[in-house]
């Protein structure tokens, strides 16, 4: 298991710098068809392979220039509201002080992934939803 830039195990087994077609997979088999991150069957509230609806590809645009205001709660980011920013530019604040543009494709009951913004490209990203601490959506 590898560790993304926030120092939290990355549950997808990616380096926080490749694309998930870009990583080898399991099993030193060559794969065909389209290179998937390897959730595996739902697991940690995570899609099953081949599951799903797949809106995942990440924006062609950069996300806005502008950073917005972070409006601070004292819940828990609950799934409900973080889905109705799905496919749409969300600046995050996470626990450990960093923030970010993102681009969430999928939610899950304790999770959350998409595409993260790393100045100059997206990079596919997931964290548990309890290190967001708070988030706005365009």
């Amino acid at each position: 298991m590898s560790v993304n830039y926030d120092g939290y195990p990355n549950y997808y087994g990616m380096s926080p710098i490749q694309e998930p077609s870009q990583q080898p997979r399991l099993g030193g088999g060559q794969q065909h068809g389209p290179q998937h991150p390897p959730f595996g069957g739902g697991q940690q509230g995570f899609p099953p392979m081949g599951g799903g609806q797949h809106h995942d590809g990440a924006p062609s645009t950069p996300p806005p220039s502008h950073t917005p205001q972070e409006s601070v709660s004292a819940f828990a980011v609950d799934p409900g509201a973080i889905r109705g920013c799905l496919h749409r530019f969300t600046f995050v604040w996470l626990n450990n002080g960093r923030s970010f543009w993102f681009y969430p494709t999928f939610v899950g009951r304790d999770s959350v992934a998409g595409y993260r913004w790393r100045g100059f490209r997206w990079v596919y990203y997931g964290t548990d939803l309890r290190r967001i601490r708070s988030f706005r959506c365009t």
